[in-house]
């Protein structure tokens, strides 16, 4: 019910639709979509739009008990596989670099660990028997764009090399279009600070600029009220304005790669890029990324690097304006919208959900719950989306066919064990 709430009024045919999510529950959310537009009579290989489906990367991003290796990379799998046959012009991946680096990793890592991923998952859909330049045209790629200018430059233009010969000498790709690095920019939210936040507004610009000069496909600028609250109208079209100016006053975006050639930024570039390919060497060496997550040697990496910008950050290694230089003992107060936590739009939404178990036909949910019961226990290969669509259409909710899925893999049906199957 949320999904035609959120599509009402929403000509779906003739919009592409961006769904972030990257949990296990991805093709839940994916089929719930596509009911949607079966039930608006829309052929689904019409339809556009991007499902974020980077399932691994929520190990380090979000929840990670939420989500078991061995059944994320399944699921991703069977997302991708399903978009490939029956719905061709649809993205079924966009890989989630930006939120690892959020998490405080460098460049290098960024790569390094956003393209281990991806390489999980292409092995994953080629052992299902699909050809690469079936799938790997539709692969997409969300990146940061964080604070030093030039490194963020050169990191982008050596993704472009890393990409492209992993797809060519590793998979055999012969399509031009699947050796592409398709991605979206996200200034980096955690290069903002609450100190003199005005000061956001530039750091932002720069790093949007950067994305720029590297050739986003497409960007994203966060808020400067970011670290303080969620971001306020007025801040968000400050942001807005922000892409804008880059675009259409300064002729940032006039040619490809303007600073190619330039001895410095090819030589950060040529540096970005062997980093990247050591620490991908490390992990193939360890049985690639499903294995380095099994042993939470990602997840080592990542808090070692954190402490080290903290580190740098503390003992002034690294300068922020407003922080740890440059500060003022007074500053201006900048009006921030406190957004608060409505207990009767909770309220209001446990209500809907209990409404809804009653009033929909729990034969045909037990039942089509029980088929899903039964395609997941063909095998791992074996694609779920057929039945997690004919759940959706019994209105099923997402912790219903998320939790008897997890179960037929051995997993408890919730990630804490606190819930029991209702079937």
């Amino acid at each position: 019910r949320d999904m035609e709430v959120l599509t009402q009024g929403i000509p779906i045919q003739d919009v592409s639709f961006s769904l972030i999510s990257s949990s296990c529950v991805a093709p839940i959310v994916l089929s719930q979509y596509i009911v949607v537009a079966q039930r608006a009579g829309i052929d689904i290989s019409k339809i556009r739009g991007t499902i974020q489906n980077d399932t691994l990367s929520t190990r380090f991003c979000g929840m990670g008990e939420a989500t078991p290796p061995d059944l994320a990379l399944k699921i991703s799998g069977d997302v991708i596989e399903f978009c490939t046959r029956n719905m061709p012009l649809w993205n079924p991946i966009n890989v989630n670099m930006y939120d690892l680096r959020e998490t405080g990793i460098s460049a290098p890592q960024e790569l390094a660990f956003g393209f281990a991923n991806a390489m999980a998952y292409v092995q994953e859909v080629l052992d299902r028997g699909l050809d690469i330049d079936d799938f790997a045209p539709r692969f997409a790629f969300y990146c940061s764009s964080h604070i030093d200018f030039f490194e963020e430059i050169a990191k982008l233009r050596a993704a472009r090399r890393i990409w492209a010969k992993i797809m060519r000498e590793r998979f055999k790709a012969k399509n031009p279009k699947s050796w592409r690095f398709r991605f979206g920019i996200h200034t980096a939210g955690c290069s903002l600070v609450a100190q003199q936040p005005l000061n956001n507004i530039i750091r932002v610009a720069y790093e949007a600029l950067a994305a720029v000069l590297a050739g986003v496909q497409s960007l994203h600028c966060c808020s400067y009220d970011e670290p303080i609250a969620l971001p306020h109208e007025s801040t968000q079209k400050i942001a807005v304005r922000t892409q804008q100016i880059i675009a259409y006053e300064t002729g940032a975006a006039a040619t490809a790669d303007p600073l190619g050639g330039s001895y410095y930024v090819e030589t950060l570039t040529n540096r970005i890029e062997e980093e990247a390919w050591k620490i991908l060497k490390e992990i193939d060496e360890m049985g690639g990324a499903l294995e380095a997550i099994r042993r939470r040697w990602i997840n080592r990496e990542i808090e070692k690097e954190a402490l080290r910008y903290q580190e740098a950050i503390e003992n002034k290694e690294r300068i922020v304006v407003g922080v740890n230089e440059f500060v003022e003992p007074e500053e201006e107060k900048i009006p921030a919208k406190r957004h608060k936590y409505s207990y009767e739009a909770e309220k209001a939404h446990i209500s809907n959900v209990n409404k809804l178990r009653r009033e929909r036909d729990n034969n045909k949910v037990k039942e089509s719950i029980n088929k899903l019961r039964q395609e997941a226990f063909k095998g791992r290969k074996h694609n779920l989306i057929p039945a997690i669509i004919e759940a959706v259409k019994a209105y099923a909710t997402t912790d219903e066919i998320i939790g008897t899925i997890r179960e037929c893999f051995g997993y408890s049906y919730d990630p804490f064990d606190m819930q029991k199957s209702p079937f």
